[in-house]
């Protein structure tokens, strides 16, 4: 058995694209899975399958959210030790910071810098954003909602083919943590 994260995007934002926890830990059981939690309200969902891998687990949820609820969300399925790596390989320090200054965008693909090469990244100082495996790392002193490099970031542009959903730094260790084994 193989313990996942399921990172919906965009649900149950401004009243948009309602799940509620229970009904997603109930369709997530009613797959088959195992050991079903979920994290916030956000869409975050922790479960164990012994079946199929990270993509065939994505799109098999996705088609489960779509037939429950009527419309698409994006989901991104990542095991413990992806998201332990993404939180090993922080290139900022993270234990100074709080959580809403750090923040990780998952990608559903290997994303390079040329991706991102029209940003003047000094512009934005001191924010701040590096890559890394399928992850983008934004430093954001003043936090997410008022973050100038967030907003430019999030141009349809630059996520465009992408599943690309983000976490604070507070989520990213806490789905780490909820994902390691015994």
């Amino acid at each position: 058995m193989t313990t996942y994260a399921a990172l919906l995007r965009g649900i149950n934002v401004g009243g948009n694209k309602k799940v509620p926890m229970a009904d997603l830990r109930a369709l997530l059981d009613g797959l088959g899975y195992d050991a079903v939690a979920t994290y916030l309200q956000s869409g975050n969902a922790v479960f164990t399958a012994d079946r199929g891998d990270e993509d065939s687990l994505a799109a098999e949820i996705t088609a489960a959210i779509e037939k429950r609820f009527g419309f698409t969300v994006d989901v991104l399925v990542r095991d413990h030790a992806y998201l332990e790596a993404v939180r090993e390989a922080c290139p900022f320090p993270a234990a100074e910071l709080e959580g809403k200054q750090l923040h990780v965008t998952y990608f559903s693909e290997a994303v390079t810098p040329d991706r991102f090469s029209a940003i003047d990244q000094q512009a934005f100082l001191p924010e701040e954003f590096k890559l890394g495996d399928r992850a983008l790392y934004l430093y954001a002193p003043e936090g997410l909602g008022r973050s100038k490099l967030a907003e430019t970031l999030a141009k349809p542009r630059l996520t465009k083919g992408l599943i690309a959903t983000s976490r604070n730094w507070n989520t990213v260790v806490k789905l780490a943590e909820l994902t390691k084994a015994g």
